[in-house]
């Protein structure tokens, strides 16, 4: 994620109507943000009317949040799920394939472990996460166009490359260039890395964990998850 162009390149979809629609069904008020980026997502939830705590290890992302117009009640943490208070929230979201960026699997199994520990009895872990069976790399691979944004400092255009490496040890990585448009001068290049776990994978995860009720949805309908669904969004209850 560079926050400079995260929220011009990611608008509005049906993943956030999805995420908003799923909170309203689970009938919580206390939430955490985990991996909440800039806030795009956060501020609705701000909106919505829930009591949330947003965090994320990128400072410079959460002063981007930290500057926006957010109504309602939200704390902004520099931190990781560490920083979640225990027996504190009634759901835990992480939403743009955030449970992707967990690279080993004892570092995921921190998180779910966390996330369990913090949530109340009852409460729910709501996060999506890419299917590797779909291979969505291999689209990513064959779009040579760069994205468009602007600077919100000076207006200059800018243009966003992606290079991609592929797999090393079953973790994807790629590259991403941010680049002014009219000098081709590079301003900003992060290496990005991704983990596909497989569906059966991060349930026993969930289970092993303590999770008692255990849903899987497709692709932003409510219905249940299969082997061709490009993304599984999961949704457990303590």
């Amino acid at each position: 994620m560079i926050p400079l162009v995260y929220d011009q390149v990611n608008g509005w979809g049906k993943d956030d109507e999805f995420f908003l629609e799923l909170l309203k069904k689970s009938n919580v008020k206390t939430i955490a943000d985990l991996g909440c980026g800039t806030g795009r997502l956060t501020t609705h939830f701000a909106q919505a009317g829930y009591q949330i705590t947003a965090i994320d290890p990128n400072e410079e992302a959460i002063e981007y949040a930290r500057s926006k117009a957010c109504p309602g009640e939200v704390m902004w943490i520099v931190g990781d799920s560490t920083n979640l208070q225990s027996n504190a929230f009634e759901a835990i979201v992480m939403t743009a394939n955030v449970a992707q960026v967990f690279l080993t699997e004892d570092s995921w199994i921190n998180v779910v472990n966390d996330v369990y520990r913090a949530l109340k009895p009852g409460g729910h872990f709501i996060f999506d996460t890419r299917n590797p069976l779909a291979k969505v790399w291999e689209q990513w691979e064959k779009d040579m166009t760069p994205d468009h944004a602007i600077d919100l400092v000076n207006g200059e255009p800018l243009e966003i490359w992606t290079q991609y490496e592929g797999f090393v040890d079953d973790v994807y990585t790629f590259f991403e260039m941010v680049k002014k448009a009219r000098t081709g001068e590079v301003i900003i290049h992060e290496k990005m890395q991704l983990k596909f776990r497989t569906q059966e994978t991060i349930y026993q995860s969930l289970k092993n964990a303590g999770f008692s009720q255990i849903q899987v949805y497709g692709d932003w309908e409510f219905k249940q998850a299969t082997s061709k669904t490009n993304s599984f969004i999961f949704h457990s209850i303590k």
